[in-house]
Formats: structure tokens, sequence, C-alpha cells
């Protein structure tokens, strides 16, 4: 279990479909300790596989004083209030822009020892599960702008000291349609 470097925006693996997991084994254990490790290293509320290269379903939280992971994230909402607030992402740093997500989610999933997992989040816990699991389908935040909040988010990135101008990045609008996000295909 050691820090792992975290994937930037514009790295390929950020903006793919994770596969679920299968296999409930000793490696995937190992990659739960790396994502809470690397996380907290970092200071963030969440991080999921893909940001550290691993095109595996889970993520991991630390919220509140509530430090977990979920593999295999299904979502539901108990209704429809929704949330606006600064968002962020290890994997775009230093870059927070208001955005859009349900305020109460539910999410079905399981342990790294294959257990059933139930997670309940409201407020920022529903917020990072909504962005993790954003994560595990190749979505970044950014893709739940409007146009403006993109534009404006883009600015930013390539201001950032850790940008690398010579691999454009792929901004994408959301698969999840038109709905409280106001972004569509």
């Amino acid at each position: 279990m050691t820090v792992q470097p975290i994937r930037l925006f514009g790295d390929p693996v950020l903006r793919s479909a994770a596969d679920p997991v299968v296999d409930f084994d000793k490696e995937l254990r190992n990659l739960v300790k790396d994502l809470i490790e690397t996380m907290q290293d970092e200071g963030g509320a969440g991080l999921a596989a893909p940001q550290l290269g691993v095109g595996l379903r889970v993520f991991a939280f630390d919220v509140d004083d509530v430090v977990g992971h979920i593999i295999n994230p299904v979502l539901s909402f108990p209704d429809d209030e929704e949330q606006d607030g600064p968002e962020g992402c290890l994997s775009i740093p230093g870059i927070y822009i208001d955005t859009k997500r349900r305020q109460n989610v539910v999410a079905q999933g399981f342990t790294e020892h294959g257990d059933p997992l139930q997670l309940v989040g409201t407020g920022l816990m529903a917020r990072c599960v909504q962005h993790e699991t954003d994560h595990l389908d190749g979505v970044l935040f950014l893709d739940r702008l409007d146009s403006a909040g993109r534009k404006d988010a883009m600015k930013q990135i390539r201001a950032a000291d850790w940008y690398n101008a010579d691999k454009p990045p792929l901004i994408k609008e959301s698969p999840h349609g038109r709905g409280i996000f106001g972004v569509g295909r």
C-alpha cells in the first residue's frame, strides 16, 4: 500500500468506462488501500480507481470523518432535491466550479470482501458519491457544466501550471442526457 500518482485531466483513462470488479481478492484489497492512502495524502474527499490508472469500478471516500470504499456502485435517488455548490477533482487540481448534483443518493455495491453494502449520502457525501461514480463511467464534473461553465473551466485549466498543452483534452457532454444538470447529448 503506497501513495500512487494521480492521473491528470487529459489522460485517456479518465474518459474510459471502468469494468465491473469480478475478483474480490488480495489485489483488490491492495487497490482499496492505495486509493484511501492516496486520497488522504492529497486531502481529497474521494478517489476513483481510474484516477490511479486502474479501470475497475471502485472508489474510496473520506467525508465528514467517514472513510470507506464501495465496489460496483449502482446509484438511486430517493427524491428530486438538488444542490449547487463548488466541486473540484484531484485529477483537475486547483479548479473549483459550482456544479449541480442531487442532494440525496443511495449507492448499492460491495465491500472489498464481496459483502453487500449500502451507502446513503446527503449533501457533501451525496456529491462525492455522484462525482466518483461519474469517474467510473468516464465522466468528469466538467461534463456536468453548461457551455459557459465549461468555457470558464477550460480557461482556468489552460492557465494551470500542470496543464499539458501538447495533449489536448476531451470535453464531452454528459451521457446522462438533459435533466437537473442542464446538459444533453
